[in-house]
């Protein structure tokens, strides 16, 4: 069996030691930094061909951290970012253009877009004190625009906030609205907006109460029904987009992403996209995006990825024959078009030497060459108590598998 042990900590002392050369890298001016002359800096290398160069210093999103906030799920929201760069590939080139997070949705818009719309009724009782309390401080009243900035939730309105029947029928179907931007160099050295994604998360299952304290009720909501109500509202974001200042004629790509359950054990996957030209201002047809991560083991995987699953319950067999301190294999898969890409797994063993770590990872070694197919990308990941051990992984079309051991 070949033997490849590469020594992590021995390769990030000599990464450590060498000193970039930012002479290669490119200068470039953002547009907020063509005033004050402070260049940026794009690294001339990237770690893939596959990856977006991104514009140093690196400036966050606008709406930097409300993700935490609306997506209960945490493997949710890695997944919904690193998705929505991923289908952005399709539209905006990484070979062409450079990457940034959103600039143009503030905090306080999202949310504002992420609460419930207003009856008839509440609004016009909430204009009238908006008013009123305008006057009172001696305030210029602007009754449309008091409208307009009343009205800005995209979830459905409802009459009684502690009615359980009118929550389940009317649930609020958007979690999240995530911006990411993509950069083109000009000749002069600046940087301009070629395109913008919007990802929109909606909810799988709805989680309410119809009192601070109260019980949680749970409503599924059926994904046709999830869909529809995304594709209505992604046409209100559009409009609104268009609207801003500097969004006016980009292309805009707005992918749908549907949120697992909250504490499930695999993130949820994006249903649906679009993209509108730079002079679009409607939204004329969707494609369907046919994705979906599987646990490993679970009745799920038996039944519709029965020779995936036999795979790796026969990788776990073969490890438990020769390692008492075996206590099984967790896995995911992630699917697309009902084709495996990527398969991670997690062996967690209980170890008590580094020579036993070193002997675990030659024997895994040999049973990820023999068992798996080379087709997609695969990591094998052995943890004990004390955090991940080593790594063994896999690119799709390699024949040998990398090791490392960490010491």
């Amino acid at each position: 069996m070949k033997k490849i042990v590469i020594l992590l900590v021995s390769t990030l002392l000599v990464l450590a030691s060498c000193t970039p050369n930012f002479n290669d890298d490119d200068e470039v001016l953002q547009n907020d930094e063509e005033q004050k002359g402070q260049p940026s800096i794009v690294p001339s290398y990237n770690l893939s061909e596959e990856n977006y160069r991104m514009i140093l210093p690196y400036r966050t999103s606008e709406a930097r951290g409300v993700i935490v906030n609306q997506l209960a799920n945490r493997l949710d929201i890695d997944e919904m970012e690193e998705g929505l760069r991923r289908h952005s590939k399709e539209y905006f080139d990484p070979q062409k253009y450079y990457f940034e997070e959103g600039q143009y949705l503030s905090e306080d818009t999202v949310y504002d877009w992420l609460g419930r719309d207003l009856t008839k009724e509440q609004l016009e009782d909430q204009v009238e004190a908006e008013i009123q309390r305008l006057k009172k401080a001696q305030m210029t009243v602007n009754e449309e625009k008091i409208r307009h900035e009343l009205t800005r939730g995209l979830n459905p309105p409802i009459e009684d906030s502690g009615d359980e029947d009118e929550l389940r029928d009317n649930p609020r179907y958007l979690s999240h609205i995530l911006e990411q931007n993509f950069l083109r160099k000009k000749d002069d050295n600046t940087v301009e907006l070629v395109g913008i994604s919007i990802g929109l998360a909606l909810k799988s299952v709805y989680r309410f109460q119809t009192e601070i304290g109260g019980p949680d009720y749970y409503e599924e909501i059926p994904e046709e029904e999830m869909i529809k109500q995304g594709q209505k509202i992604a046409q209100t974001v559009l409009e609104r987009i268009r609207g801003m200042e500097g969004l006016e004629s980009v292309p805009v790509m707005i992918a749908l992403y549907r949120e697992e359950a909250h504490g499930s054990s695999t993130p949820g996957n994006f249903v649906a996209k679009t993209l509108v030209s730079e002079s679009g201002r409607t939204i004329d047809d969707w494609t369907n995006i046919d994705e979906e991560h599987v646990l490993f083991p679970s009745n799920e995987a038996e039944k519709k990825y029965f020779d995936d699953a036999q795979i790796v319950k026969s990788f776990g067999e073969d490890i438990a024959q020769f390692f008492p301190n075996y206590v099984g294999v967790i896995g995911e898969g992630f699917y697309v078009n009902e084709e495996l890409q990527r398969l991670t797994l997690e062996v967690p063993i209980e170890f008590y030497g580094k020579g036993e770590i070193l002997g675990f990872a030659q024997y895994a070694y040999g049973l990820v060459k023999e068992m798996f197919p080379d087709y997609y990308d695969l990591e094998v990941k052995i943890t004990s108590s004390y955090g991940v051990e080593g790594v063994i992984y896999r690119e799709a079309g390699q024949n040998d598998p990398t090791v490392h051991i960490f010491h």
